[in-house]
């Protein structure tokens, strides 16, 4: 098949030929990509609000949550996001899916995190990279739009539940409420954080252990931006 892109000339190496004797444009017609199964690539959007100052102890956040009007998790509430299209880099992604469910425009969003079980998505095997961005509430105007039944801001909350160290991984237990008073809504989550330290090395990973009315992982996800957050603002 003809090559995915026009510009092949980052490509090219050492312009040498491989061991079947093709040039790169020769191997390219020949390559399939369908030989492999390929995952279904998506973004989400944490989009977190101060109702104007930052508390040093961020504990006066708000997030920005989607309801979702279609399977899977129909009725739950969601971190904004959606697939990535073929010709189209995951920063705009994250930025173009904010916008069509929420409207919501023009922020500062910085990637996060990356989440890939295989058991994440039932429609596909589907991988999700995470962007977060903080802002004034008081500024931004939520509208909801696309696939979304509502979008609203949530006051998000977390508290460490309990901390052990188990065969050289620490396990720490978070509760998470998200609650939008307007509509006399709460939600609670658990989810289950798990460290492993090498020098300078740290592996971590974040599962949910109770769902509540959060959407698949994003429970984990919503407590791994926190985390980080909460890191910053203690520097």
């Amino acid at each position: 098949m003809p090559s995915f892109l026009k510009d092949l000339s980052r490509f090219w190496g050492t312009g040498e030929r491989n061991s079947k004797g093709e040039s790169l444009e020769e191997f390219l017609e020949g390559y399939d990509p369908g030989r492999y199964e390929s995952p279904a690539c998506t973004t989400d959007a944490l989009i977190f609000a101060h109702p104007g100052t930052p508390d040093s102890s961020l504990e006066d956040l708000s997030i920005l949550l989607v309801k979702r009007s279609n399977h899977p998790c129909i009725g739950t509430w969601a971190l904004p996001g959606g697939f990535v299209n073929l010709r189209e880099d995951l920063s705009d992604t994250a930025r173009r899916e904010l916008e069509e469910e929420t409207k919501v425009t023009g922020l500062v969003m910085e990637q996060i995190a990356t989440y890939g079980n295989y058991d994440r998505d039932p429609r596909s095997r589907v991988i999700t990279t995470a962007y977060m961005a903080l802002v004034n509430e008081k500024e931004v105007r939520v509208r909801a739009g696309d696939d979304a039944a509502d979008a609203a801001w949530f006051q998000v909350r977390m508290e460490l539940l309990e901390s052990r160290q188990e065969d050289g991984c620490t396990q720490n237990r978070y509760a998470l409420e998200l609650e939008n008073q307007s509509r006399g809504f709460v939600t609670r989550a658990e989810v289950m954080q798990q460290v492993r330290t090498d020098g300078l090395i740290r592996e971590q990973s974040f599962t949910v252990t109770r769902q509540g009315m959060t959407a698949a992982d994003h429970g984990a996800i919503i407590v791994q931006a926190l985390l980080i957050l909460k890191e910053r603002a203690a520097e």
